[in-house]
Formats: structure tokens, sequence, C-alpha cells
């Protein structure tokens, strides 16, 4: 796929991230991961981001990296593209982005680097740096000490015309309209902030109809009816779920520090998709949590 190919797909559609699925030693579980994907593929997502944040991208080791993403593709192909997750020191990054590219990946996710703060300058030359090392097309994503500017990308675009994509974690409206308003059509949009629904409606408003959604990996219907009421302007549908399910989900996750990944592995469990703990510094939900979010899914149905 080309980098325009992959701009294309970005530009409608909601999109997600299959978690990691580890065994109860936290070793990666090659056979849960293939029925995960299995499961997924056939719900209507434009395309699956593999080993992303919500597939814990951050635990994993340069070894393990390559064989996730491979398995992702041969799953899924001819069924939903898969773009990578790549991030990381810049050199980590390089090989993330050169793996995925051998193993048939659609693209990558840039995600952020590492702790320390950098400036524009030298996240450009680490945005730079990744994107000369492949061919197929890079979307950059904006969060945590990734935070790159209006100008700091129109040059990146000038100089990597495989950059095609834009994601935004941050939430800083002005920033996100500066970006859109000098860029236009240059890059696709992607909303991604945690629990991106919460923030779909507005985000459409400037100009970021599509987002990235996490709760696909335990409610992929529900997921899939906001996504519609979204793209259809049908607010009565989306404050229905909003009140019903986002909010009180949000509450649930809100009680801990990273739960935002803890709280979908223990909703792929309550549904019969169990992915496994999550790997430490993370923390899984207390009992209290698990059976207030079991009670919450309840609710909704089958999926």
């Amino acid at each position: 796929m080309n980098p325009q190919e992959l701009k294309s797909i970005m530009g409608s559609g909601l999109l997600s991230f299959p978690l990691t699925d580890f065994d109860a030693n936290g070793d990666f579980n090659k056979k849960g991961y293939i029925e995960r994907l299995e499961w997924l593929a056939p719900y209507g997502a434009s395309a699956l981001f593999a080993a992303g944040g919500t597939g814990e991208f951050f635990s994993l080791t340069g070894d393990e990296y390559p064989e996730i993403i491979q398995t992702a593709v041969e799953t899924c192909r001819g069924k939903v593209p898969i773009i990578a997750g790549a991030g990381g020191p810049t050199r980590f990054a390089i090989q993330c982005a050169q793996a995925a590219e051998k193993a048939g990946a659609h693209g990558i996710l840039l995600l952020p680097h590492y702790l320390t703060e950098a400036g524009q300058e030298g996240l450009a030359a680490h945005v730079e740096a990744v994107c000369k090392s492949v061919k197929f097309g890079v979307i950059v994503y904006n969060r945590g000490q990734s935070k790159l500017y209006p100008e700091t990308l129109a040059k990146l675009a000038e100089r990597c015309p495989n950059l095609v994509g834009f994601k935004d974690g941050i939430g800083d409206i002005e920033l996100m309209s500066s970006i859109y308003l000098k860029m236009g059509d240059r890059f696709a949009y992607l909303g991604g902030l945690p629990t991106a629904e919460v923030y779909a409606a507005a985000y459409k408003a400037l100009g970021t109809p599509v987002y990235s959604s996490a709760v696909f990996n335990f409610i992929p219907k529900t997921a899939m009816e906001f996504y519609r009421a979204v793209a259809t302007d049908d607010t009565a549908t989306q404050h229905r779920l909003l009140r019903d399910f986002f909010m009180p989900y949000l509450a649930i996750r809100n009680q801990g520090q990273g739960y935002a990944v803890s709280i979908v592995k223990a909703g792929a469990k309550i549904v019969g998709h169990d992915a496994g703990p999550v790997r430490t510094p993370l923390t899984d939900l207390k009992g209290d949590e698990y059976e207030a979010l079991a009670t919450l899914i309840a609710k909704l149905g089958p999926q």
C-alpha cells in the first residue's frame, strides 16, 4: 500500500487498536491474538492498529514486536488493513517501522518517543528520520512529550512525502484548529484522545470526523453504532450512549492511573475474549471496579 492509499483509509470509517494477548506469565499469546483479530475483523473497522497504545506497545520487546505485526498482517490479510504502532527512541522506532514494512503492514502510527522533553527541532529530526527509513505511509501521533506545532508539521510535510496522517491525543482545541487550518487536506486527521467517543462530535466540527475506538475491543457493535451516529449527526443516539455507557465508563476508568488500557482488557475478559493481564507498570482493575464494568456492559446487550 502506498502512502496515499493509507491516507484514503484514514479519511473515513472507525479505526481501532486491538489488545495484545498475553498469557498468565505475561508472554505473548499468539493463538489468543489470532482469535481476537479474527473476531474483530468482520465488524467493520476501516483499519486496525497492531501493537498500538491499547496494544501495550510501550511494554513490548524488540524480539516480540516483529512477530506481533506479522501475525496481525497474516491474520487480517484481505479482511482489514493493519497499521503498526512504532515509537520510542529514534533508532528503536526505525527498527519497528522497518520490521512493520517488511511484515507487510500498510503503514505505521508513530507513537511518542520517551520520557524526556524535546524541542521542535529535535522532534522534527526524529519524525523525519523515521519517515525516511521506510517507503510506506506514516501517521504522527501528537501526545505526551511529542507535541508538534503547525510550523514544524508544515516543514515535515515538505521533507517527508510519506507523512500523510496526524493523530491528536492532546485535546488542545486551539492547537488542533491551527494545525488543521494550516495543513488542510495535506494530512488525514484522526481523533485519538483516550475514550475518543466522548470527544468525537467536537472533533468532527474541527475537521476531524474519524477517530480510533478502544471500546471496539469489547463492545464492537456499540462502538460502530456510536460511530454511525457521529457520522450522521444523530445526536439523540450519541447522547443516549454517552449518558448510559460512556460517562459511567469514564467514572470507572478514572479511578486508576493507566486504566485507559486496563479497563479495555477487563472489558474483553468480561465479554469472553480474555487477553490476559496488563504488563507492569500498568495494573489490572480491582474487583469492585471489574464488577461495576461488568454490570455496565451487561446493560448494552449482546455484542
